[in-house]
């Protein structure tokens, strides 16, 4: 009997070992199991979700940058046809400048001209004069023949 009470005390202990570890030991153990493998789904519900919202933001950087590059290259383009029409407008009083330099040169020019006209009338007069009162050998005064003299210098 020996045997079967020791079998029995054996069983009876097996069944209590096992009732103790179901209810102590496997309950908690399987909700600790149940909730990490909760944590881990949620983990990778999280990684799934960064994933795609990182996609997300590569392709928003991607049209930001691509706006960029085209407003970029919008202002590029219209400081190059204002740096055009800077040139244009430099060319144009550049020409206006040169005509009005011109103009002044040749009017100055002008006056000169009649000046110096003017000059040689008058030194023409007085060799004239100095040549008539040789032929006529007598001194014609200047003064006194005012008019006549400015009649001569009118007709040369």
């Amino acid at each position: 009997m020996n045997i079967t009470l020791t079998l029995v005390a054996q069983i009876l202990t097996f069944v209590l070992l096992v009732w103790f570890i179901n209810a102590k030991l496997w309950g908690p153990l399987t909700k600790i199991l149940e909730d990490r493998k909760a944590r881990v789904a949620e983990g990778l519900a999280a990684a799934e979700r960064g994933r795609h919202e990182k996609e997300l933001a590569e392709k928003r950087a991607e049209e930001e940058l691509r706006q960029a590059k085209q407003k970029a290259a919008e202002i590029i383009a219209q400081a190059q046809k204002r740096a055009t029409e800077i040139v244009d407008e430099a060319k144009t009083d550049a020409i206006e400048e040169g005509s009005r330099l011109k103009a002044a040169a040749e009017a100055e020019i002008e006056q000169e001209f009649n000046r110096a006209r003017e000059q040689l009338r008058g030194q023409v007069a007085q060799l004239v004069v100095m040549g008539a009162s040789k032929v006529l050998e007598r001194e014609i005064d200047p003064k006194a023949h005012e008019q006549a003299l400015k009649e001569l210098v009118a007709q040369i």
